[in-house]
């Protein structure tokens, strides 16, 4: 069983230093036992990064929310949620349940900040002024973004025990690279403006589906794992879960890379 301070132990082994912006991707399960219960870990990564450090992770939103106009549900479905799904509070609504345990566990953690998008991300830290200083409401992974914000801060990501097909970052990535024939999806996402309920428009590059003919759809793990290969990052283990701390701006030019590369020949 781990203690909490044997988790920042273990985290400050892996590079995690004072002063850090981080982005976590987590799964509970693989760190093991804890003493404590699991609001431990990220608990344990404040400590390593200490009071002039901040966590990032995605949270998302409820299922529905990012839904409606993508022709992922029936008429009648989609009709139901036209009627019946109340306004999205970013600071209330719960954290999408694919994103795993933690960030919910973080999200309601004291003091923690979201910015105020269904694409929606959560900080503790001092650096939530600065990441969630602007946020657009269409492309909303891309410039004016949390992720944008993240590199500009000299941002890390840490992949604690995750897998490495769900790096988030990189769909800053796909917002940003400068390839022909990206899939561009609108959906529809009910707000509160002057006190009523209504249904706004928003796009994105498709995040669901790779937003390339051309691209695998497990683009974000060759990005992760190539990009792990060439700058010889064996990492570690925080508690049991295998991790990785990486830099965003090496991240990012490598995916930018293999992008534009696919996109002129997907061999």
């Amino acid at each position: 069983m781990y203690t909490r301070d044997q988790l920042a132990d273990h985290a400050r082994a892996l590079g995690i230093r004072d002063g850090d912006v981080v982005m976590v991707h987590a799964s509970v399960r693989a760190v093991g036992p804890v003493a404590g219960g699991p609001d431990q870990i990220h608990l344990a990564l404040k400590d390593a990064v200490g009071e002039t450090g901040s966590l990032l992770m995605y949270a998302s939103c409820p299922d529905g929310y990012d839904e409606v106009g993508r022709d992922c549900h029936p008429p009648d479905v989609e009709a139901e949620l036209l009627e019946k799904l109340p306004a999205f509070d970013a600071r209330t609504a719960r954290s999408a349940r694919d994103n795993g345990a933690l960030v919910e566990m973080l999200r309601t953690w004291p003091g923690v900040v979201a910015n105020d998008h269904v694409a929606r991300f959560i900080c503790h830290g001092p650096h939530a002024d600065r990441l969630f200083a602007t946020q657009p409401w269409d492309l909303p992974f891309g410039r004016g973004s949390a992720l944008d914000h993240l590199v500009t801060l000299g941002g890390r990501i840490l992949l604690l025990g995750s897998d490495h097909d769900a790096v988030t970052f990189l769909h800053y990535a796909e917002h940003i690279v400068e390839v022909a024939d990206k899939r561009l999806v609108r959906y529809q996402v009910p707000v509160l403006e002057d006190g009523q309920r209504v249904w706004r428009w928003c796009s994105e590059f498709d995040t669901s589906q790779p937003a390339h003919a051309s691209w695998p759809e497990d683009l974000f793990r060759r990005i992760t794992d190539a990009h792990l290969t060439a700058t010889g990052n064996a990492g570690g283990r925080i508690g049991d879960a295998r991790s990785h701390l990486i830099d965003t701006e090496p991240l990012l030019a490598d995916g930018l890379a293999l992008m534009r590369a696919l996109a002129l020949d997907p061999a």
